[in-house]
Formats: structure tokens, C-alpha cells, sequence
């Protein structure tokens, strides 16, 4: 009975693994939309071997990526304004799509609060 329910759960399992090919996200233009304040904002944003440069709302920031594993970074702004900018953003893509990826992100350190969103890669 022990077997069968071993059987079970590994069948189980195996069909439902969370498909997650994160290589083709670490270059490339992209797209985040999310809700502030009842509206939707949208920012665009490059990304290469070293930097994400992003477009929001007419200014432009810049980062420094550091690649912690193939499906998790951290993200460490060159010109921060305050001391909350300061501290480098963790971000984990959780699955993949063929043009998407969802994730999570939040200040490192600060488990608590993890958020999760929706990138499109465009190009």
C-alpha cells in the first residue's frame, strides 16, 4: 500500500511541475504593468549581462544585475535617491511562458513582503 501511494504521489507531482526556462529572460526589452493608486502604470525596461535600464513615467534609472542562479537576481541601482533606493531588490521568477515570466521581488532581507508580478518580454 506504502508503494502504491509513493507511485501516486510522484505521478501526481511530475504533473504538475511549474515550467521555468529563465535564460532567455536574462536579455532583452520588457514590460511591467501594475495598478497604483487605481491607475495602471507601466514601465519599459532593457536588460543585458550587467545593467537594466528602465523607463518609468519619463525617467530613467539604471541598475546593476548580478545573476544569484539561473532564475534568481538581484537588482542594486547606481544613483540611488534615498536610502530606501539604496538597498538592492531580490527577484525570483517563480514560472515562464514563451514571452512572460512571473516573480517575485522584494527588498533583500525583507522576506515578509514578497510581491508578485507579470514581465512580457518585447524583444
Amino acid at each position: 500500500m506504502r508503494k502504491l501511494l509513493l507511485f501516486t504521489l510522484i505521478a501526481y507531482n511530475s504533473c504538475y511541475t511549474v515550467e521555468r526556462e529563465c535564460i532567455p529572460f536574462h536579455n532583452g526589452l520588457f514590460k511591467f504593468s501594475q495598478i497604483i493608486n487605481g491607475e495602471i502604470k507601466t514601465s519599459i525596461f532593457s536588460r543585458d549581462s550587467q545593467y537594466e535600464i528602465e523607463s518609468y513615467e519619463g525617467k530613467i534609472d539604471t541598475a546593476t544585475i548580478r545573476w544569484v542562479n539561473d532564475c534568481e537576481c538581484i537588482l542594486t541601482k547606481l544613483n540611488p535617491n534615498s536610502n530606501q533606493e539604496k538597498r538592492p531588490i531580490q527577484i525570483k521568477i517563480i514560472s515562464t511562458q514563451e514571452n512572460a515570466y512571473n516573480f517575485e521581488y522584494s527588498l533583500v532581507g525583507d522576506n515578509k513582503n514578497r510581491k508578485r508580478g507579470t514581465i512580457q518580454k518585447i524583444n
